[in-house]
């Protein structure tokens, strides 16, 4: 720990990077009763505090070793910041990324003069190449996380943040995928001031930092979720694994709704649009808040990047209002004959309607799909009940991820004419071609009876379909499923499915 501690303190960061400013939040602070404080790594050269620890590795490469130059894989942010790093030591980079990798991204490392090698679909391939890459040519693998000097450089943002803000501060949220910014800010922070909290902050489906500290060791997710692929991890740093472990406080989970939600929050705060993983630790911030009715006290969050993909905005802005309680989606059934329709709409009273979704379906029940401004979360939890108490069959599917990604377009497609349906949620590799390369994958043994995608600017396709499938053919198609290679999830029973698309 005092190896570390010494090479934060005598880091080189400041050669490529900036100081970044801590800045007030006045109007998360008075929403929630607490001074909020963000630090700006997102003013950084490359928009992300990865230029830190890449330059504080690479600044440290003997003659030998620049002469080798180095090899580095990223789908981003670290991809950005070893390139930038390497131009300005005039090194040669080579930068290896997932095929999946959006174009703009690939663009930005070769404006830095970095050689680009595209690989696979999921960064652990890519990884395996740049090592391999590494060993062949002598060049220096320069690892996004789990390296002494990457973790001192991220630490150089917690000597900032103790200098700028104040000395009572109580907790410091810090987003976390391998370890390594938080590994470096907890070092120093516990070394300097220990009365204050290190919280680390992960989406829900890329926990791997949590489910380490449950188990007492180093586990590997079998899938991660690609949202905040910033910090779409696997597993988590051999070197920055005990250093959490033995100096964090506790690790928040938070969802992609929750996610979207704090980046409207920087937005109306700063008018700057932050990434997934930029937002992180606001939306652990507001979480904690939130579930424990903290007040008075000070609390700090790294907005930690801003390479947002500008396709990703639409599914952001649909999401965010969710995030932050903002909007409630419900499931209603009602009587389908006259003057129903309108006694519904009257049985919602003065509220702001956000969406509605209607088509005649059967000639007894009706199903509506709306969606209702709210103030609160609890606000939409009182709208199902007092429509309950009313007669009306509500469910709230304000959680439900296939109503939100696929049903929420789709109603009305109820069909007589299917008799077997097998419903699946699939996710795929989002590339040139992927679509009809995951159709050809499908085949044609099952007839496909439903089908809905719509690209959400993600690395990762998402996809709901359905097939018709015999009784007696089960066992294959769950097993021609297995063998797809494709992340799916049996969705028969869901009860948006069920009322929206389902006989």
């Amino acid at each position: 720990m005092n190896t570390l501690l010494r090479e934060i303190l005598t880091s080189r960061v400041y050669e490529v990077a900036r100081e970044t400013p801590l800045d007030a939040a006045p109007r998360l602070s008075q929403q929630f009763g607490n001074v909020v404080l963000l630090k700006r790594e997102d003013l950084q050269p490359v928009f992300s505090f990865k230029i830190r620890g890449a330059y504080n590795k690479i600044a440290r490469l003997s003659e030998a070793e620049r002469a080798q130059g180095v090899i580095a894989a990223s789908a981003g942010n670290h991809a950005q910041g070893v390139a930038f790093s390497a131009k300005r030591l005039g090194l040669r980079a080579i930068i290896v990324m997932p095929r999946t990798t959006p174009e703009i991204k690939v663009e930005a490392v070769r404006a830095l003069d970095a050689e680009v090698v595209l690989v696979g679909d999921h960064y652990a391939e890519a990884q395996r190449y740049s090592e391999q890459l590494a060993e062949e040519t002598g060049s220096t693998f320069v690892h996004p996380f789990d390296d002494p000097l990457v973790i001192a450089g991220q630490g150089t943002i917690a000597v900032e943040l103790m200098n700028q803000g104040p000395r009572d501060l109580t907790a410091v949220f810090v987003p976390v995928g391998g370890g390594g910014l938080i590994a470096g800010m907890a070092t120093y922070i516990k070394a300097v001031r220990p009365e204050t909290q290190v919280i680390g902050v992960e989406p829900v489906d890329a926990d791997a930092m949590a489910r380490s500290l449950a188990a007492g060791e180093r586990v590997r997710l079998d899938a991660v979720g690609m949202f905040a692929d910033g910090v779409a991890v696997q597993q988590v740093g051999a070197h920055t694994f005990p250093i959490v472990r033995d100096t964090v406080s506790e690790i928040i989970r938070v969802t992609n709704d929750e996610i979207c939600g704090a980046i409207k929050d920087v937005f109306d705060e700063t008018r700057t649009i932050v990434e997934p993983a930029g937002a992180l630790a606001l939306a652990g911030l507001k979480s904690y808040v939130e579930s424990r009715a903290v007040r008075d006290q000070r609390l700090a969050a790294v907005l930690s990047g801003a390479n947002m993909n500008f396709d990703r905005l639409r599914f952001v802005a649909e999401r965010a209002e969710l995030g932050e309680g903002r909007e409630a989606l419900l499931a209603v059934t009602i009587p389908e004959r006259p003057g129903a329709f309108r006694a519904f709409c009257a049985a919602l009273g003065p509220c702001v309607v956000t969406e509605f979704n209607y088509r005649l379906s059967g000639r007894d029940r009706a199903e509506i799909f709306v969606g209702i401004a709210t103030r609160s979360r609890h606000d939409g939890e009182r709208m199902a009940n007092s429509l309950r108490a009313l007669g009306y069959e509500t469910s709230d599917l304000s959680g439900n991820e296939m109503a939100k990604l696929h049903v929420r377009h789709m109603v009305g497609g109820r069909t007589p004419h299917v008799t077997k349906e097998r419903v699946c949620r699939f996710e795929f590799p989002e590339r040139p071609g992927a679509l009809l390369q995951f159709l050809d994958a499908l085949g044609g043994r099952w007839n496909i009876s439903l089908f809905h995608y719509r690209n959400h600017g993600a690395d990762f396709g998402r996809v709901l379909a359905a097939f018709e499938v015999p009784d007696n053919e089960n066992a294959d198609f769950e097993a021609f499923l297995a063998a797809l290679g494709y992340e799916f999830q049996m969705e028969e029973n869901n009860d948006a499915y069920r009322r929206f698309l389902g006989r």
